[in-house]
Order: C-alpha cells, then structure tokens, then sequence
C-alpha cells in the first residue's frame, strides 16, 4: 500500500530529466542551426566570389575582342574608302595594291582580305596583286549585304577556306561591309577574314583551372571557340537547342551567371556570360564546381564533423547526467519507501501512518465523503510470543500484514502497523456499513490462516471501526479515540470480533 501513496521514479523520466533533456535537444538544434546558416552563407560567398573572377575573365575577353573587332572594322572602311577614289586607277597595280590594303598590315590572325564586286566576283586580294579568280557570292555575309543596305559590318558563321594550300580547311570568321555607289545602289563587300585561332591564343593566356571551360558563341548558338575542347568537331556546330545556350540567348540584358549542368560532358559548372558590346558574340565562362566549392567543401567537412562531434558529446554527457539524476531519485524514492515502511511487515509505519491520515482527513473535509479507520489487534499475542518465540511471532505478524493487505485492495486505502501486535487501515470514502464488511472479510480470512506448529487454537484478530461523516461532529483526535475505544470494546466482549463505534 505504500506504493500507491509513493509514485515509483525508476524506469520514468522525471521533470527534472525531461526539462535536461529538452535543453539539450534545444541546445544541439540551435548549434545545427547556426552552423547550417554559416556553411549556407559561405557557399553564397564561394560562389560570389567565383562570379567575380568569372565576370573578370569575360571582361578581359570582351576587351580584347573588341579591340580586334574594331581593328578589322577600320581596315574595312579604309579598303571601302580608298576603293572609291578615282585618282587610284591609273596607279601602278603594286602601289594600287598597297594603298587599297596598307591598313590590313596590323590586323593579328589576319586571314585574306577581299574586294568583291556586286556579282561577288573578286576584284582586289590582299595576299597577291593578281587576284585568283573566285566568287563568294554564296556567302551569308554577301547575302546579307546584297539585300540589305543598313546590316553595317556584318560577322559571319564560321567557316573553312576554299583553297589547296596549307590553310585550307581552317576555321575561320569573316567581317564584312557594304560597298554602295554615290546613289546607294549596291557596287560590292569588303570582307576581312580572322584565324579563329585567335580565340585559342586569347584562351590559352588565361588560367581557369581544371574541370572548367572557355566559350565563345554568336546569336544563333553557334560555337566559335572553346577552351578545353569538350568534343573535337565541336566549332562551327549550333548548340542554340541546348537549355544552358537557350537561357543565355534568351537572357535580353546579355550578362549574368548561374550554375547547371553541362550537356555535353554532364558536369557541374558556374556559368558567367557577357555579351560582347554591341557584337553578335557572347562570352561564356563556365568555371568547375568542384574548383568554386573546394575551399568550402574542405571547410564544410571539417566544421560539419567537429559540429558532430560536439553535439553527440553534448548528447552523451546529457545522458550520463540523466542517468544519475535517475539513479539519484530511485535511491531517494528507495529511502522514502524505507521511511515510511515497517521494516517487519512490509506495510506503512506509525509515521506514514499519521501524514496519511491528516491527508484523509482535510479531503474528506472538503469533499464530504465518509472516512473509516479501522483499528486491528492480534488477540493473545504476547502469550503466543513468549510460547513459539519472537521469530514465530515475526512470521506470524508478517502473515497479518499479508492478509489485511490482501483485503484492502483500494490505491487510495492505506495499511499501516500502529505499533507492536495492532495495525491500523485508513480506509477514505467508506462509511461505517462498508468499513464493517471489510473488517470481517479480514476477521475471518485471519481465522483461516494454518496453524503454527505446536498452537493450539488459530490465530484470531480483534478491530475496532470508527467512521465520520458529515452528519458527525468529531476531530480527527476524536475519531481516533473512537476506534481505538471500539477496539477496547471487541477485546473486552470476547476477542475474535468486530466493533464499531456508536
């Protein structure tokens, strides 16, 4: 019965334990937390910082190419304007020659430079005096300007050269300009061609690190160069199907960076792009992952493991400080069973006894249900004592004990031993009537216990009842006094018998 008034701890989590345990479960989430966010923030700077350079590289591309550009484009408009002067036509071919292409001289990766008529025929070639015959009228760029007065200087595709010399089927890029009579009427191109092999030696002075790639595409997404080659037949194809080139393309500001997969070797790239002034060319730098993330990667393993390691170690030392708490309280309940258990008889003692009581007593106050106490006697038991001996005696108590307990069945009852041979059973919300049939049920199932050895007569009981109710104007003090007296009274008429106080 001491178990029902004393909850176990042993086996449960106490506040205490459950309020450690959610610190540090709150503890190891914030660091997490905190740790996630920082690893978060220097992945946004890894990759800002590898825009950055990108951004840098394509500036320096577009400056170079610019530069080259604009320099094809004055040795243009210088052939279109000295081909118109009629004083040069009674020259001398060579000093024609050298006047019509004295500019082309500084060009770098200067390829053939042509003066076509309006049938595409060619007029004027910068590689000899006696021009080969050809015709080009074929060509995008003699198209465009043929049938459109306003196009400006023109880039064409790339393309190979139409030759059996050493140059022949080598990439390259034409720029072209309109020629047009004093009435606008169409009289010819100047077409300067570039070695592409200009955008391999602009690539190979920069240094992009492993894993990463140098492009240059026009509008349509055809690629003019690219550092490393990805495929080796990969200059003149259109890549404008691909979602990467497709975003680009459709990117109406001409510069940004984002990150995506390549779809030709399915790596992971930080793709930059800048739009090459006012050109038809795009420069794309599309810098490795692995390069960007390195420094983060190595960062993120060594915080991420020593954030592990602090957190199961925060953990752990949560669990051993839990473990004592627990062990800490079971040996606190384990002492307050002791100090309210009778050490012989397993049931409460005096002093549980008279705090269970007061207890009772105020609820029943409040309550106004009844409360019993039931005072029990083992009849003759000194002389039962003094015949079989105090360890006889002992088992003998503990057999009591065992059957009043049995007896008492109610979590909210309570059975104590007053002291000596006489025991004491609190029972709340019980009136006298139920309080009598219990004690009897105990009277009885006392009788029936076996004998002890060498006894004569089975062991008997005598119990007194005294109840309180409403209706009564008693103490507690009183209602002591009253079983104890009704005690008295089962003793003096005869023993082995139930009494209730009037």
């Amino acid at each position: 019965m001491i178990a029902s008034r004393t909850p176990p701890v042993a086996g449960k989590t106490g506040r205490p334990e459950r309020l450690l345990i959610f610190g540090s479960l709150l503890s190891v989430i914030a660091i997490v937390c905190i740790v996630t966010f920082l690893l978060i923030r220097e992945h946004a700077s890894a990759q800002e910082s590898g825009t950055r350079s990108a951004a840098t590289i394509a500036q320096l591309i577009d400056a170079d190419v610019l530069r080259t550009v604009e320099l094809y484009d004055l040795t243009l408009q210088g052939l279109i304007a000295t081909s118109q002067r009629d004083d040069l036509r009674d020259l001398t071919p060579q000093i024609r020659h050298l006047a019509l292409f004295d500019r082309s001289a500084t060009a770098r990766f200067k390829g053939d430079i042509l003066l076509l008529d309006k049938l595409g025929n060619v007029v004027a070639d910068s590689s000899q005096l006696v021009p080969k015959p050809g015709n080009f009228a074929d060509r995008d760029y003699f198209l465009a300007h043929a049938f459109n007065r306003d196009v400006g200087m023109f880039i064409s595709r790339p393309f190979k050269t139409r030759c059996d010399c050493d140059e022949a089927n080598q990439w390259r890029l034409s720029f072209s300009r309109r020629i047009s009579s004093d009435t606008g009427e169409f009289v010819g191109v100047a077409v300067a061609s570039l070695k592409l092999d200009y955008f391999d030696q602009l690539f190979n002075s920069l240094d992009i690190g492993n894993g990463s790639t140098l492009n240059i595409i026009d509008n349509d997404g055809v690629l003019l160069a690219q550092k490393p080659y990805l495929q080796s037949d990969s200059v003149g194809k259109s890549f404008g199907n691909r979602p990467n080139v497709v975003r680009i393309l459709n990117d109406r500001s001409g510069n940004g960076s984002f990150t995506s997969t390549s779809s030709m070797d399915y790596q992971q790239r930080l793709y930059t792009y800048s739009r090459v002034g006012n050109l038809p060319l795009t420069v794309i730098v599309a810098l490795s992952s692995d390069e960007v993330f390195a420094a983060w990667r190595r960062t993120a393993i060594l915080i991420s493991g020593a954030t592990g390691v602090l957190c199961l170690g925060l953990l752990w030392l949560t669990w051993l400080l839990v473990r004592e708490l627990r062990l800490r309280h079971r040996a606190e309940h384990e002492l307050a069973q002791l100090a309210a258990t009778d050490a012989l008889t397993g049931v409460a003692n005096r002093r549980m006894l008279d705090q269970s009581l007061r207890h009772e007593w105020f609820r029943a106050q409040r309550s106004g249900k009844p409360l019993s106490v039931m005072m029990i006697d083992a009849d003759h038991f000194k002389a039962f004592n003094d015949r079989h001996g105090h360890q006889a005696g002992d088992r003998a108590l503990r057999e009591l004990a065992k059957v009043i307990t049995a007896n008492v069945r109610r979590p909210t009852d309570l059975v104590a031993r007053y002291g000596g041979e006489e025991f004491s059973v609190i029972l709340a919300e019980t009136d006298s009537a139920g309080a009598q049939q219990i004690a009897e049920h105990i009277r009885v199932a006392v009788e029936q216990l076996p004998l002890v050895a060498g006894a004569e007569s089975p062991m008997t009981v005598s119990i007194g009842i005294a109840s309180w109710t409403t209706a009564s104007e008693m103490t507690l003090e009183q209602l002591l006094f009253a079983a104890d007296k009704a005690l008295y009274q089962a003793k003096e008429g005869g023993r082995n018998r139930v009494v209730v106080a009037a």
